[in-house]
């Protein structure tokens, strides 16, 4: 099994605060906005250094994402943050209408993501934010795995012409991608080769993939292949096609709830053009709850031990 490095636990938002900074740096047309959350979101560097491009709107979301609209209609390149739950569920009228309908160039940084925002409970947590935003039109949904993606997405999703919805998050997790590595939008990146069985991740549980394939390959002889789906739409289908047919039965793993998520996302494209057993490592359909990420995983099974049970019952079912 190709092995990973983990250079250092570090959070995904601050990866995006990097992104940003870069990507306002390479192209002046960049702007940051938002909602009362600046040192949430981690657009403090990017203010202090491009103070007339960064817009503070208030504890006013809707506002926020008709103003990014208006200045994407102008030629700017607006990244429009919050937290998950209040950029998604609580403007969503806003960016129906003013984002994915109109076509315009707004990015939507959508920070603190899952159940692994913690202690701030249900109310603060989204399960449901992937299925709203793959629902629109024309809405492009990147969910990066560490640091280093988050912030080559972020660089990426500013060159990227139409919406983007970049999803990250707030705990120190593993950072073990390439630091160099562009990320290139629609793609998924293989990060171990099998034939047994695929790993199909997103987000914070492509790490608890990648150890669930060291769990397989050593307890039980599995040679389980790991995709990183950074990208769930357009989703990438000639990766999963070939690697589908190649270990022919899948387990997806993902911080969100099974409905509209990465798992039906697979699923509903494999139906149509490469069917096989799959399992699914998912919150279900449940809401959140108040705990710490770690203790919160652990409960609604979003680790790498039942990643690894659910890969051994889908390759028992082939």
């Amino acid at each position: 099994m190709k092995e990973f490095i983990n250079t250092g636990n570090k959070d995904t938002r601050s990866g995006f605060g990097a992104g940003l900074l870069e990507a306002g740096r390479q192209d002046e047309r960049v702007m940051a906005l938002t909602a009362d959350l600046k040192g949430s979101v981690k657009m403090d560097a990017f203010a202090a250094e491009f103070p007339e491009r960064f817009v503070q709107c208030g504890i006013a979301e809707s506002n926020m994402i008709g103003v990014a609209a208006g200045l994407a209609i102008t030629g700017k390149i607006p990244f429009a943050g919050s937290f998950a739950e209040f950029i998604t569920g609580r403007v969503y009228d806003q960016l129906r209408q003013e984002v994915a309908y109109g076509h315009t160039n707004v990015k939507i940084a959508s920070s603190h993501a899952g159940i692994t925002l913690g202690e701030d409970g249900a109310t603060h947590q989204t399960m449901e934010d992937i299925a709203l935003m793959r629902a629109l039109p024309g809405m492009c949904v990147i969910v990066p795995c560490d640091y280093n993606q988050t912030k080559n997405a972020t660089i990426a999703a500013a060159k990227y012409e139409g919406p983007v919805y970049l999803r990250f998050g707030r705990p120190s997790v593993p950072n073990f991608t390439p630091e160099d590595e562009p990320f290139e939008i629609g793609k998924t990146y293989i990060l171990n080769e099998g034939v047994d069985v695929s790993i199909i991740a997103c987000g914070h549980l492509v790490w608890e993939a990648l150890e669930a394939a060291r769990i397989l390959e050593e307890k039980h002889n599995v040679r389980a292949e790991v995709l990183n789906v950074a990208t769930i739409k357009p989703l990438d289908e000639k990766t999963l096609a070939e690697s589908l047919e190649k270990t022919g039965c899948a387990v997806i793993a993902e911080e969100h709830n099974l409905a509209g998520g990465l798992s039906e996302a697979v699923a509903g494209w494999a139906a149509r053009h490469k069917p096989c057993p799959m399992e699914f490592v998912c919150g279900e359909d449940r809401f959140g709850q108040s705990g710490t990420p770690a203790e919160l995983l652990k409960a609604y099974g979003l680790d790498a031990e039942n990643i690894a049970n659910k890969a051994l019952e889908a390759i028992g079912r082939k």
